[in-house]
């Protein structure tokens, strides 16, 4: 649906050595995508076929271009050429220019005006019905978006006018600011916030739902992870972790039990 997460991919220098970790911390299981001409893996949450994320190798050409380690993720759109363009319209960058994925769908990489990067996808949708999804919250699934912007009421008004997101509970941080959450189409999908001084680039974070914080903790760092704050208790009840991954890339986890 239009401004919703639809798919998330980690691009990273070891690819072999982030799935074995991934699959290890998240319980996700892993297989080749069959793309013809490129390796690419899909990550599943285990018992269903249609994959939550993907992973590909930085190459060097990208390192070339000061891409890091990362997690990317991509919102449904109803038409990639013209949201590209409504990006860059209004403040925002065009990294990589509208692009189809034979049979697939169609993709475009932006930043918006602050310079957070996400992609933007529309997918060739198949004949006959979809597979069956696993229910929201379920371990493997990815529960939370959450941008650290340069300013983050200006974040806002952009993405409400880019994607329709509508504002939702509103976190005073005290010195930190407001944490906005926001929804798309009634449903609360992520926050944002101004990114600390010390945060040098804004940018989008993503979380994946765990069993249990305390147990996937010592799965990152039984895995060469790192953990960079948490576990930490947030409004709602639920416990988060923000890591890095051995090969450099940030990511999130969440989880409703300690």
């Amino acid at each position: 649906m239009q401004g919703g997460f639809i798919w998330y991919e980690l691009m990273t220098p070891d690819p072999v050595a982030a799935t074995d970790f991934y699959s290890k911390v998240t319980g996700w299981t892993a297989k080749d995508s069959g793309m013809p001409g490129m390796s690419y893996t899909l990550f599943n949450v285990p018992g269903f076929e249609m994959g939550v994320a993907g992973v590909m190798e930085l190459t060097p050409e990208f390192t070339a271009r000061n891409i890091p380690p990362n997690w990317t993720g991509y919102v449904w759109v109803d038409d990639v050429d013209a949201k590209a363009k409504e990006f860059a319209d209004n403040g925002g960058a065009v990294h990589h220019q509208p692009q189809d994925i034979p049979g697939i769908g169609r993709f475009a990489v932006v930043a918006d005006p602050q310079g957070a990067v996400l992609s933007l996808f529309k997918p060739n949708m198949p004949d006959g019905p979809m597979p069956p999804a696993p229910a929201t919250g379920t371990q493997g699934t990815f529960g939370w978006h959450e941008l650290m912007a340069g300013n983050g009421e200006e974040a806002f008004a952009f993405y409400s006018k880019m994607f329709g997101w509508t504002k939702d509970m509103a976190v005073d941080m005290g010195d930190m600011g407001v944490y906005q959450c926001f929804a798309q189409e009634g449903t609360p999908i992520g926050g944002m916030m101004t990114k600390p001084a010390e945060v040098s680039a804004p940018f989008w974070g993503y979380y994946v739902n765990v069993d249990g914080i305390d147990a996937a903790l010592e799965r990152v760092k039984a895995g060469g992870g790192t953990i960079i704050f948490g576990p930490q208790e947030v409004p709602g009840g639920s416990f988060i972790l923000q890591c890095v991954d051995p090969q450099g890339a940030y990511f999130c986890l969440v989880s409703t039990k300690r």
